[in-house]
């Protein structure tokens, strides 16, 4: 099984909170992580904003950038964007967070999507997406 993350769960993993057990008991159930290339951008641009000081800021920001590296990244590529305008045409769901619901899609089932954002879910489930949300 392959964990996707979007950028909640990426940013939630390093914030304390049940959100963080969330996340890492879906990444302990498998070694293969995933995310769509946006979600380091929402990630690191919501850190900024979560952090008051600027060197808790830079420190969250460092922790999303290391877990990045031992993820494997959908590129946002052409079909993607395609994909994702035609999903927001069908459901009721934002262009960004369609982005990450088509990039899942794209991997071998079966697929385990961790989202914090209320909007995607009944979007991954109506997808076939096994979702873990807090």
């Amino acid at each position: 099984m392959t964990v996707v993350l979007d950028s909640t769960a990426l940013l939630a993993l390093h914030v304390e909170g049940p959100a963080r057990r969330t996340v890492t008991d879906a990444m302990d159930t498998d070694s293969t992580w995933s995310a769509c290339a946006l979600a380091l951008g929402e990630a690191v641009a919501a850190a900024a904003r979560l952090a008051d000081d600027p060197v808790l800021a830079r420190l969250l920001e460092d922790g999303i950038r290391h877990t990045w590296d031992f993820l494997h990244v959908v590129p946002v590529d052409q079909m993607l964007l395609d994909d994702a305008a035609d999903l927001c045409r069908t459901q009721p769901v934002g262009f960004a967070s369609a982005l990450h619901l088509v990039a899942a899609r794209r991997l071998p089932a079966p697929v385990r999507y961790v989202t914090f954002d209320a909007t995607q879910i009944p979007v991954a489930l109506a997808l076939g997406l096994e979702v873990l949300s807090g």
